[in-house]
């Protein structure tokens, strides 16, 4: 029954008539998405994977942006305009997604972790802090883990990674979202899901809508909704909750009060912050930040108080 509803908020249905969605020009491939900030492309020599990145601003310290499950490095739009001033901002698309080439892979975390050092490698960066969103923040974590030479820092937004799912539950994620439930997604249904993620849907997050339903005519769509339906399996396949006491980089971590999605609502119904407190107690030296009536999206949603605790948080570091 859970899952019955999962999908039935997942796919939704077209409106019957008009919709405001009518006139959006759709793409030939998801690389034609106009981005606010010039995009550069690197090829990896190791993966194979061609990654596109925006990179902006200059100064000692080195922000990699990673974003979450279905998104692009355009979540970052806001945060990269306030923290460019002071700090090389790179956001990166993930393989399969956005602008970045559209290999079949295998969505695990490991897997996104080492793309993010090939990258690290290729652009010569050295040591980096590493901002992730959702999905973005359990690759930010495994990163931590698995290359802790690389990481100078951490810079968490609404974390994967703090949940923990028993056997059936992580079965039930696997099963739950199949790369069809991500292409037959309506463009009502699109709407609903990004508003899910918000406390109130900002009307300059309106692109992303938009975005979303203009590439449902990509030629590499299809593509796209198996990186996606992969991440949701590589989650879960990965989790990192029973080693976050092995984090040693300092961290700072952010929970909106009023976030939809972390419990899953479903699953761990109740609030947020038991989960957040949680997480970060083993994270030892972390500082925890909950945002009162801010949803999951909550550098895009409360983006100056975001920008404002992470520069106070940089600039703290040596």
């Amino acid at each position: 029954m859970k899952k019955k509803l999962y999908l039935s908020l997942l796919l939704g249905a077209l409106a019957a008539g008009c919709t405001p969605y009518a006139a959006i020009r759709p793409l030939q491939t998801l690389d034609d998405m106009t981005y606010r900030h010039p995009v550069k492309k690197v090829r990896l020599p190791q993966s194979g994977y061609t990654i596109a990145y925006t990179d902006e601003g200059t100064g000692d310290k080195t922000i990699v942006f990673i974003h979450g499950l279905g998104s692009y490095l355009q979540a970052w739009n806001h945060n990269i305009d306030g923290l460019r001033a002071d700090y090389r901002c790179i956001a990166i698309d993930l393989p399969g997604y956005g602008k970045s080439s559209k290999e079949p892979h295998s969505g695990q975390m490991s897997f996104y972790a080492g793309v993010v050092r090939e990258l690290v490698t290729a652009l010569q960066l050295q040591k980096v802090y590493i901002a992730g969103h959702s999905m973005g923040g359990q690759i930010a974590l495994t990163a931590a883990l698995l290359y802790p030479e690389m990481v100078q820092g951490l810079i968490l937004a609404a974390p994967a990674g703090f949940e923990y799912f028993h056997k059936g539950q992580r079965q039930w994620f696997r099963d739950v979202m199949p790369p069809d439930a991500v292409r037959q997604t309506g463009a009502e249904a699109i709407r609903s899901n990004l508003a899910t993620n918000f406390y109130r849907l900002p009307a300059d997050a309106d692109f992303m809508i938009a975005d979303r339903i203009a590439m449902r005519s990509a030629s590499d769509f299809a593509a796209y909704c198996y990186a996606v339906s992969q991440s949701v399996k590589g989650m879960v396949d990965e989790p990192v909750l029973d080693y976050l006491q092995d984090i040693k980089a300092p961290t700072l971590i952010f929970f909106g009060e009023k976030d939809n999605l972390i419990p899953n609502r479903f699953l761990n119904p109740g609030p947020t912050v038991g989960i957040a407190r949680a997480g970060a107690s083993k994270i030892a030296g972390s500082k925890l930040i909950m945002i009162p009536n801010c949803g999951h999206f909550l550098m895009f949603e409360k983006y100056d108080l975001f920008n404002r605790e992470v520069k106070a948080f940089l600039d703290g570091q040596p």
